[in-house]
């Protein structure tokens, strides 16, 4: 397998979570395309939704790209707090998990603190971002 790349639904704030992610993993993003770029006659694009993301891509590590758009309006409203699928990110070292645990979740709500004490014997935490994404992010030193 090549890759797994996580795609996220927002309702209109994709871009300012993608410029928050970018803060924490740094990177740049591979491209951002807003509806308004796809707009044709047989495709017409409101003017409230012109500048929402259609895509937006950001490399996380050596195969990986986190994705996103911003669902619009006519398809209905999306929750971020009541998705409950979670984003795993496994670290090179504990530095590098505290940096990105640290990071996602500030201004969010811990739901694991990070630590050693797993059941699967990792250095590992879990919480809920600020957009109301889970995310994992566990060090296993097993495999490191």
């Amino acid at each position: 397998m090549k890759a797994i790349n996580p795609w996220i639904n927002f309702s209109g704030n994709a871009e300012e979570a993608f410029t928050f992610y970018k803060s924490v993993f740094g990177g740049a993003f591979t491209k951002i395309i807003r509806f308004k770029d796809l707009a044709t006659d047989e495709f017409p694009v409101a003017a409230n939704e012109a500048e929402k993301i259609m895509y937006i891509g950001l490399p996380i590590g050596k195969n990986n790209v986190l994705i996103a758009n911003d669902v619009p309006e006519f398809m209905g409203r999306v929750n971020e707090n009541e998705n409950r699928s979670k984003i795993a990110v496994s670290t090179d070292s504990r530095e590098e998990a505290d940096k990105i645990f640290y990071g996602l979740s500030a201004g969010g709500a811990v739901e694991g603190p990070i630590g050693d004490d797993t059941p699967w014997g990792t250095y590992a935490g879990m919480f809920r971002d600020k957009y109301g994404i889970e995310w994992i992010v566990e060090f296993d030193p097993a495999v490191a």
